[in-house]
């Protein structure tokens, strides 16, 4: 059952985040690689542009290796985050690209490759096989149980795009899982629905094709907070919210990716249609580094660099990929102020 949702008043806009010197999220929170100085600069740039929530990625194997360890770090990087007046949206699952993987040494980024490092979490190896999942509900509940309270933490997004493919953001429907996840996405939710963490709830439906209806269906049933990704036009993105608006019946929404210049989804025409229906705003990318998004999803490397980079704000010395951007940042933030 959903629960009553206690929301922030104040309007929440910002990015995904990962360091630029991490290639995916084991990278990220590993021992050896956990950088909390470039956490703390890259997140610094994000709060002088007015950002306030991070939407970041965990991954099952760092609990599996060392509970506390993986506890400890998260910790910190909510103190960082804290520090700049930064909320915390954590994922806890992920069916997008690479479904092999391990722990250590990550893999150097392919040269014009759109994030050619990231992992899947669990894996559909894992995630097919119902007999593993003990240790999957160990880490959620572990790691809900310790931050249950934190307010640091916005809320919990259980399970990021249930269904994609084995290779990750397919253009088509090939390859796609569809319904395969929904077993594993009912289990996290009723995972999370044991503890009870303070912080709402939530899973995004992410395309709307025959093949995701039940997935969409439980998502939208079972969310505390309406969560969705767009990667579309300002008319597309209307329809969008004109049809979740009326699923939601009165929950908080947020839109937890958008944001992908030359597919048509821009600063210019999202962000402030966002802000106007109230609906947070999260576009994927923060500094430009290691997972290589500023280039397009399937991107040929014979074609070297874009004319438009594809997601980010940040160039890796703290200045923005377009400085024309900043404009419709001080808007929201201007527009907040005057409430």
């Amino acid at each position: 059952m959903r629960k009553k949702t206690m929301w922030d008043n104040e309007y929440r806009f910002g990015g995904n985040f990962v360091p630029s010197s991490a290639i995916n999220q084991l990278e990220m929170w590993q021992k050896e690689t956990f950088d909390p100085v470039t956490i703390n600069r890259e997140l610094g740039w994000a709060e002088k542009i007015g950002m306030n929530i991070m939407r970041v990625f965990l991954h099952d194997l760092l609990w599996l290796d060392d509970p506390a360890a993986f506890l400890e770090r998260i910790d910190a990087y909510l103190t960082i985050a804290w520090e700049h007046r930064i909320k915390t949206m954590f994922v806890f699952f992920d069916d997008c690209w690479n479904s092999d993987f391990a722990l250590g040494k990550q893999p150097e980024p392919r040269p014009f490759t759109h994030n050619s490092g990231w992992v899947q979490s669990p894996g559909y190896r894992i995630a097919d096989n119902p007999e593993t999942w003990r240790r999957l509900e160990d880490y959620v509940k572990g790691v809900l149980e310790h931050f249950r309270h934190d307010s640091r933490i916005l809320l919990w997004d259980l399970y990021n795009e249930p269904g994609n493919g084995r290779a990750g953001d397919h253009v088509t429907l090939q390859g796609l899982r569809g319904s395969l996840s929904l077993p594993l996405l009912q289990a996290v939710f009723r995972w999370a629905r044991e503890v009870d963490p303070d912080q709402p709830l939530t899973a995004a439906p992410w395309l709307f094709t025959p093949p995701f209806d039940e997935l969409n269906r439980f998502m939208f049933e079972n969310s505390d907070v309406v969560s969705f990704h767009s990667y579309y036009g300002k008319a597309e993105l209307q329809q969008q919210i004109n049809f979740l608006r009326y699923i939601a019946d009165g929950r908080p929404m947020i839109c937890s990716e958008y944001m992908a210049r030359t597919a048509g989804s821009t600063f210019a025409d999202c962000l402030p249609l966002l802000y106007k229906n109230n609906i947070f705003a999260i576009n994927w990318g923060l500094v430009a580094g290691k997972t290589q998004t500023i280039y397009p999803w399937c991107w040929d490397e014979s074609k070297g660099t874009p004319e438009m980079w594809f997601h980010d704000v940040f160039h890796s010395d703290g200045s923005l990929l377009y400085p024309e951007e900043q404009q419709f940042f001080d808007s929201v933030r201007c527009l907040k102020c005057k409430k």
